[in-house]
């Protein structure tokens, strides 16, 4: 019986540690383990560089939960933004797309996810504790919240609600509606009904 020919084991493990990758799947993780082993010039060493660099580098900002190089990130020092408004978002991920806009210029505190039983993901598992503390330390007179509009997202608005009752300070969420160019036939029944809650004077 022939026995299979497969690449050297360096090479295999390679790909094993590339599939890990969100968005990579078995050819594109084997293709680019190839082009790695086969580029002239130096280039895979220094994406491997890089990715060190910025493994070593890139934490979590201490008051926010963005991305940072020092112990704040560049969003929390700036000193020309307000410090009374507060956008709760679920993950950092979700600051940048808010920032891209430029309808916001307060700050953020991402919470590092979303209560979720299903997934073991419980109050204390977040940084709540955190938003409470920055509430009690910082002048902060409204938290806006932009967490998704789903089961998980929706109830961990109301605990943190519900935990900010007594605190002085107004709790407003992001509006939600019909998506712009988009009209009434695509929308499903949840988004039109938020888009009707959510109108505003004109």
């Amino acid at each position: 019986m022939l026995r299979k020919t497969e690449y050297p084991a360096a090479i295999r493990d390679l790909i094993v540690q590339l599939r890990q990758m969100p968005g990579v799947g078995p050819r594109s993780a084997e293709r680019i383990a190839l082009w790695m082993v086969r580029a002239r010039g130096d280039q895979p060493e220094q994406i491997a560089r890089a990715i060190t660099d910025t493994r070593q580098s890139i934490h979590s900002c201490n008051m926010c939960g963005f991305f940072a190089a020092d112990e704040i990130c560049e969003i929390c020092a700036d000193p020309s933004r307000s410090t009374e408004l507060l956008c709760v978002t679920e993950q950092p991920t979700d600051i940048l797309p808010l920032e891209k806009t430029g309808a916001f210029r307060g700050r953020y505190h991402a919470l590092g996810g979303k209560i979720s039983p299903l997934d073991h993901v419980a109050p204390e598992d977040l940084r709540i504790k955190e938003l409470v503390d920055r509430i009690d330390r910082e002048k902060i007179s409204e938290i806006i919240f932009a967490l998704a509009a789903d089961v998980e997202g929706e109830a961990t608005t109301n605990y943190i609600v519900d935990l900010l009752k007594s605190k002085p300070v107004a709790l407003t969420r992001i509006a939600r509606g019909i998506p712009a160019g988009g009209g009434l036939e695509s929308a499903d029944e949840l988004t039109l009904s938020a888009a009707l809650s959510g109108r505003t004077k004109l």
